[in-house]
């Protein structure tokens, strides 16, 4: 029987366990059933991008404004419905050998991470194979943190050169917070090596705009184009997800006629509400980067 708070619901074939529904977990009154309601809509453009990827969780257990904590390792008490993989955790923290990461395949185990006020989900740019290996990259990703004064408007100048360097494949989203990533198919080989060389040619070729180098003293008013995140150790913002800040603000897929057209950092501001919107009316504009 539920305990009181508490409710299941049968989603999949899972019974999944919700507590604390009314609960606010944004400062502007979002309680965690609306977070439900968001990642349960959503979920059918959001999965395909989760699929076999490990996920990182940022937990928000008292909302956003309270103590918040990265969790790699699944939790005690996860579902034996929830697929984990066991995979090698090079540098990790904690020392340790090997992590159970959590993989969200399925609505009920993206609504079960809801429930643990699992506001964002980051994910590598890796799949796990299923046998406690991960495969090479198959995504390279353009992460572009702009430093103040700079804001999204500078990112989008940048992403409009990525996007001539990656290909037909390169997609744009917002991080939800200040900044933008730009990602593209990978088919092989050292996809940071390459990043690396990309970010460096575009900071010689662009110096008042583009800086690739992670020093602070170096960034004000330009773009800082980081290459570190094609590390396999590091995960970035899911499309889709969303973020703890103060507002229920989304990592939004965006189209290149939204890059090119922006002129003010509210222009590509998108919460919950406005990224259900947006998919009903455009659909996945992730989807290039699936493979058949």
């Amino acid at each position: 029987m539920p305990k009181a708070g508490e409710t299941h619901v049968e989603i999949g074939g899972h019974l999944v366990r919700l507590s604390n529904l009314d609960k606010p977990l944004y400062p502007d009154g979002f309680t965690k059933g609306e977070v439900i309601h968001y990642y349960t809509s959503i979920a059918p453009a959001m999965l395909p991008h989760l699929t076999d990827r490990p996920a990182t969780f940022v937990r928000f257990p008292d909302g956003v404004g309270h103590e918040s904590f990265f969790t790699k390792n699944a939790p005690r008490g996860t579902p034996d419905w929830v697929r984990t993989e066991n995979l090698p955790a090079p540098g990790s923290q904690k020392n340790r050998a090997t992590i159970d990461y959590v993989v969200l395949d399925d609505v009920a185990s993206l609504v079960w991470a809801a429930n643990l006020a699992a506001l964002e989900i980051h994910v590598p740019q890796w799949c796990a194979v299923g046998d406690g290996s991960a495969a090479p990259p198959d995504l390279i990703v353009v992460d572009l943190d702009p430093g103040p004064p700079a804001n999204i408007v500078e990112c989008c100048q940048v992403a409009l050169m990525v996007r001539e360097l990656l290909g037909p494949t390169a997609v744009a989203k917002t991080s939800g917070s200040k900044g933008m990533q730009v990602y593209g198919r990978w088919d092989g080989g050292d996809s940071r090596a390459e990043m690396k060389r990309i970010a460096q040619e575009l900071e010689a070729e662009h110096p008042a705009l583009v800086v690739s180098r992670m020093t602070k003293v170096l960034r004000e008013g330009k773009v800082l184009v980081d290459w570190s995140q094609n590390h396999t150790a590091k995960t970035t913002i899911a499309p889709y997800s969303l973020r703890g800040r103060e507002h229920p603000t989304v990592s939004t897929p965006i189209t290149w006629d939204e890059v090119e057209s922006c002129r003010d950092q509210k222009d590509l501001v998108f919460r919950a509400e406005d990224v259900l919107e947006r998919a009903a009316a455009h659909g996945d504009l992730f989807a290039p980067l699936l493979h058949d």
